[in-house]
């Protein structure tokens, strides 16, 4: 199977202070460093070993990645100093050279582009444009923001990327993909099939675990209603927070 593993960020500071981030740069907050500290110990538990790694490259997903990525990066000790130490210390015997684990910081990837309310507070919008935000607090359908991309071009980059990691990947290949919570349901959308994207509360660090057989994501019988081939693995998981 191709497995995906889809991560949200760890906690940033702008998480912390409640901002719209967009693009903006926001540093992980100490607690989304430990958060994501959390998750590589459970990956590297767990020897979920990526082959590929797909990263926004907006700095708390870049610093997120980083950490999720040094359990695996560390360099082996050689036999002469291992023999020198205590039988009881944990050596990393299988880690992987640097260059063995490839990183690409995908523009796709990057967190919803929402213009001039980019590194905001609800309370700061408000009070800068108090018209525009009534409007958006009275209804539910979609209102520009200046500056902002729009729904459609938010789905049509979901499904941009999904289309190149399809066309790169097969069968075997074990990737991970570092991204945002706005965008990361546009993209599980496009993945599962779905029509519409839906809301879904995505916890900082949470974990979306897909395997698909690639060699038959393309068929149109009825094996696309074949439950072996397409698996939800975990979806939210965040329990190595708890």
């Amino acid at each position: 199977m191709l497995k995906l593993l889809f991560i949200r960020h760890a906690q940033s500071i702008g998480n912390q202070q409640k901002r719209m981030q967009g693009n903006g740069e926001f540093d992980l907050s100490p607690a989304g460093r430990q958060q994501a500290e959390k998750l590589a110990q459970r990956l590297a538990i767990e020897a979920w070993r990526p082959s590929y790694v797909y990263s926004s490259p907006l700095q708390r997903a870049v610093q997120t990645t980083e950490i999720l990525l040094a359990p695996f990066l560390a360099e082996p000790l050689p036999a002469v100093i291992q023999d020198l130490m205590d039988s009881d210390v944990d050596v990393p015997l299988e880690a992987q050279p640097l260059a063995a684990i490839p990183v690409e910081y995908a523009e796709e990837l990057r967190e919803h582009q929402n213009g001039i309310f980019e590194g905001l507070t609800w309370g700061e919008a408000k009070a800068r444009y108090p018209t525009l935000c009534a409007a958006l607090e009275q209804s539910s359908d979609w209102i520009p923001i200046p500056g902002a991309e729009s729904l459609q071009e938010a789905r049509e980059r979901a499904r941009r990327f999904l289309q190149t990691l399809l066309a790169r990947h097969h069968n075997g290949d074990q990737i991970w993909v570092v991204s945002h919570c706005w965008i990361l349901q546009h993209l599980i959308a496009e993945l599962l099939g779905c029509d519409r994207s839906w809301r879904i509360q995505v916890h900082n660090t949470a974990l979306f675990e897909f395997w698909i057989d690639r060699s038959r994501w393309q068929r149109r019988d009825q094996n696309r209603f074949n439950t072996d081939l397409w698996q939800i693995r975990r979806f939210n998981d965040c329990r190595h927070l708890f």
